[in-house]
């Protein structure tokens, strides 16, 4: 199938307009492996010559970063110069339309390209972390499903909230840098505990995880990656009145606490300024994909301020 070429004729921009963020994360990683990574899917319609896979993929990501529906970012790509120099199209020529990103999304999913480019993004991001590693976060959380209607979601109930239809997104992170290392999501009913050892990273250094996280499961899927769990206990064995033991418990918790909270940070940038508040689209493969695609558009972003407090 042709492939159209963009950028070919002159951008026309100012000098001045290249002070935008999205200037900062062009030139944060090499693009060419993504690029590679994506060549064989073709994205037109029958007749039509394909646009650029990377060109969608980075159009994807502004969606990200900005809450846009596929109708909006197409509008916003006609329209915003640093929107289109971020794609590589020039000033004037024509930008996809929104079921091209449909269709792009599509085949992400069916070629298992969504966990591979969150792999490529992350292994540069670590490369040029100044940061050496020393533990893990791991935690979920709950976002509804885009319709009641979705037979892939599931409720999630906790004794003091209203049951949510929902997903579940599990989540390890880096407990120094902030950067999201693994992802993994799950109907809304599925235990904390017994999915969040699949996104243990291997030799994740300590593991700071909530009481939900309790229980063998998680622990010996902790250790078996060559980690060391640092779960919030719930209890103590001790004599009544034993105020040494209450206290020990106490600052043993809240060493924990101090550190695990850290992923909440995560958590709600990715609900306040990236739309996560909702899943767009039905379907366990769907969520998987929007939440990936925040997780690389969040990851990228910290990588710019790393760098630059570097």
């Amino acid at each position: 199938m042709p492939r159209r070429r963009i950028g070919q004729e002159t951008f026309g921009f100012d000098a001045a307009d290249r002070v935008t963020a999205l200037d900062e994360l062009l030139d944060l990683i090499d693009w060419t492996p993504i690029e590679a990574a994506l060549g064989s899917i073709p994205v037109a319609r029958r007749g039509e010559a394909a646009w650029p896979p990377l060109a969608l993929f980075k159009a994807l990501l502004i969606a990200m970063w900005h809450d846009l529906s596929d109708v909006r970012l197409a509008e916003a790509l006609e329209d915003r110069a640093s929107f289109r120099r971020f794609c590589g199209f020039s000033r004037y020529e024509p930008t996809p339309e929104r079921t091209a990103f449909v269709r792009f999304r599509k085949l992400l999913i069916t070629q298992g390209l969504d966990q591979v480019t969150f792999e490529l993004v992350n292994r540069q991001l670590r490369a040029r972390s100044v940061a050496v590693k020393t533990g893990t976060l791991v935690d979920a959380t709950v976002i509804a499903s885009a319709s009641p209607r979705d037979g892939e979601a599931g409720w999630s109930g906790h004794r003091s909230r209203k049951a949510v239809h929902s997903y579940k997104a599990h989540v390890a992170a880096d407990a120094d840098t902030g950067l999201v290392e693994r992802v993994d999501v799950t109907p809304g009913n599925v235990h904390d505990g017994r999915a969040g050892g699949a996104v243990v990273p291997d030799d994740p250094g300590l593991v700071y995880a909530d009481s939900a996280y309790r229980g063998s499961t998680f622990t010996a899927a902790v250790v078996a990656k060559g980690g060391e769990p640092r779960v919030v206990a719930t209890h103590y064995w001790a004599r009544e009145g034993d105020a040494a033991a209450e206290a020990a418990f106490r600052a043993r918790n809240g060493a924990i606490h101090c550190i695990r909270a850290r992923i909440e940070k995560i958590f709600g940038t990715w609900k306040r300024s990236y739309g996560l508040r909702r899943m767009r689209w039905r379907g366990l493969a769907k969520a998987a994909l929007q939440v990936r695609l925040t997780a690389m558009a969040y990851n990228l972003r910290r990588g710019v301020s790393l760098l630059q407090a570097a």
